[in-house]
């Protein structure tokens, strides 16, 4: 199925995992693809050729792919991946922020550096090649990006206050490029994954295995098909689709009408009716305030 035939897609971190995953399907279903990756460990170091090895993968199967070995943390290396797209293949449709790199540690005992390097990575990465990538989709009315959140960020987890912080930022910034990008045509959507791979392999406790042949149920590919979904014409925008081992769900935001106190706020009130503000029961998807202005 060609279905994406002739669309461009830059995919970030697609030397392995994940991103491999998508990058192989999308080149499967007639994309064109910019394969990035540093090539570095988890940690963010080092490098090696795993873009051009999922290149030639492509390729060899018969489709379109280039690599691009730039870090998405480095302004001119973000932009670098989309100006590749568009030297190569004449422009940009789809981007999946996917790369990503981890420093787990109890927030205790985690350095500063340590947290400036996993933010600089998920959150300042995903926003510096989104960058480079909105004035081409703005322009030409059409656009998809998918930001790789986390149930770390959503639900959180323990030992990763920087990594659940980048990727619940991520969630904000797909809300407000949701709204700027909606009349230009531009969906953001945000993935929540869960599979086999070099990073969640390392997380302290975690089982060991062979991240090049995972259990089949947790193979990174199991989680494609809501990249592709989210990646299509008829892409949703702002939403939050969660994926681990072929099932897949969503997460959104919800709020309960609260109560108004007006001018008469203060501790005392607030105390008198805390029950029904932190009362969640009949709370709906969405902003209290933005439902409370329609009524007005």
């Amino acid at each position: 199925m060609k279905d994406f035939e002739g669309k461009v897609v830059a995919i970030t971190g697609a030397g392995g995992g994940l991103g491999k995953a998508h990058a192989l399907e999308f080149a499967r279903r007639g994309a064109y693809v910019v394969v990035n990756d540093l090539g570095g460990s988890v940690e963010g170091v080092g490098n090696s050729d795993t873009a051009d090895q999922v290149v030639e993968q492509i390729k060899s199967a018969g489709g379109m792919a280039i690599a691009n070995k730039a870090s998405v943390s480095d302004r001119a290396g973000a932009k670098s991946i989309i100006d590749d797209a568009v030297s190569e293949f004449g422009t940009i449709d789809i981007l999946v922020n996917n790369a990503g790199i981890l420093r787990d540690k109890s927030f205790k005992n985690m350095s500063l550096d340590e947290w400036d390097l996993v933010m600089n990575v998920h959150i300042n990465g995903t926003a510096y090649v989104t960058h480079a990538a909105w004035p081409i989709m703005y322009e030409k009315n059409y656009g998809r990006i998918i930001c790789t959140s986390s149930g770390s960020g959503v639900w959180g987890n323990f030992g990763q206050a920087n990594y659940g912080a980048a990727k619940m930022a991520m969630v904000g910034l797909m809300n407000v490029l949701a709204l700027e990008g909606r009349s230009h045509n531009i969906r953001v959507n945000c993935l929540a994954p869960a599979a086999a791979t070099r990073m969640t392999a390392s997380i302290p406790g975690r089982d060991p295995i062979d991240v090049n042949n995972p259990p089949a149920e947790r193979a990174p590919s199991l989680v494609t098909p809501a990249v592709i979904y989210m990646a299509s014409e008829d892409a949703p925008t702002g939403k939050i689709i969660q994926a681990a081992a072929g099932n897949f769900s969503s997460a959104t935001m919800f709020s309960n009408d609260g109560v108004r106190l007006g001018l008469d706020a203060s501790y005392e009130t607030f105390l008198e009716n805390a029950d029904t503000i932190t009362d969640m029961s009949q709370a709906k998807e969405g902003s209290a305030n933005k439902r409370r202005k329609k009524k007005e």
